[in-house]
């Protein structure tokens, strides 16, 4: 039996796979090295976790934060828990490449919280345009994506409709918001939860706009510097990425570039990697 998981920073989907090709899956919390240390990770593990009858022999773990430099901890963590033969520990960056590329060449996005790509040769990335968080970069996120729509609406910058719906909907207070961005942790989750409000309100055109010129600078910022653009296609995994992939696709064409996968996430792919 083999064990796959993709591991954000507040959740992790595991997938059990038998030789069969049954399947179970489960959710756990995220497990984050800039965030969990060894013994925090295995206690996360022992208190959600349900081990399995059958044996595990291999774990292929795909996580953000899990850098180089990184990975190791997960992995002693995971070894300690599971006592597999193979544990493989990665990025999530690989994760998404090797969900939606398989073994063929081709360019590799995510589109969440936050954004990344890569160049992937079928193997291994070649190239990565560093992401750089939602301060400095994560175009198209929805980190970004909700950082500007909140922006917009401080700034009365958005139709008078929508800006009253905005408060009605979410009615915090100015001050609030600046207390949540500025001084509580996790600020990127924040603004990502106002991505829904953007999808109810896509129709109006300066809500489209401001979703279609956040793509337009990912692609411009993190795509254009690929090689071979004219024969690969660009797919993309993530719950921004799935839920306006009509706007993805539009901005795409845009640039003549082709709409490959889209995804909302990446364990499924991952599965059919790890299984075929």
């Amino acid at each position: 039996m083999i064990l796959i998981a993709d591991s954000g920073s507040t959740k992790t989907s595991w997938a059990w796979v038998d030789a069969s090709a049954s399947i179970q899956t489960r959710t756990t919390g995220g497990i984050n090295p800039f965030f969990l240390n060894e013994k925090e990770m295995i206690r996360l593990l022992s208190n959600e976790m349900t081990r399995p009858e059958q044996e595990i022999t291999s774990v292929h773990f795909y996580g953000a934060g899990c850098t180089p430099e990184k990975a190791p901890v997960v992995q002693k963590a995971l070894k300690n828990y599971f006592q597999a033969t193979v544990i493989e520990v990665n990025t999530d960056l690989l994760g998404a490449a090797r969900s939606l590329c398989q073994q063929e060449e081709g360019i590799a996005c995510i589109l969440g919280t936050g954004s990344n790509s890569c160049h992937y040769n079928g193997t291994k990335i070649q190239e990565n345009t560093p992401p750089l968080g939602y301060i400095l970069g994560d175009e198209g996120s929805g980190a970004v994506l909700g950082k500007k729509l909140i922006s917009n609406v401080l700034k009365k910058q958005l139709p008078a409709s929508i800006v009253q719906d905005f408060w009605n909907t979410y009615r915090f207070s100015q001050a609030e918001i600046l207390e949540k961005v500025y001084r509580q942790p996790f600020p990127n989750r924040f603004l990502a939860t106002f991505v829904p409000f953007l999808s109810k309100h896509l129709e109006n055109e300066s809500i489209a706009a401001l979703v279609e010129n956040g793509f337009s600078e990912f692609i411009e910022r993190n795509i254009l510097s690929y090689k071979d653009l004219d024969r690969l296609p660009v797919h993309f995994t993530g719950s921004v990425a799935f839920h306006f992939s009509h706007s993805l696709k539009k901005v795409l064409n845009r640039f003549h570039l082709q709409a490959g996968t889209i995804t909302q996430e990446p364990l499924p792919g991952l599965i059919t990697y790890h299984h075929a």
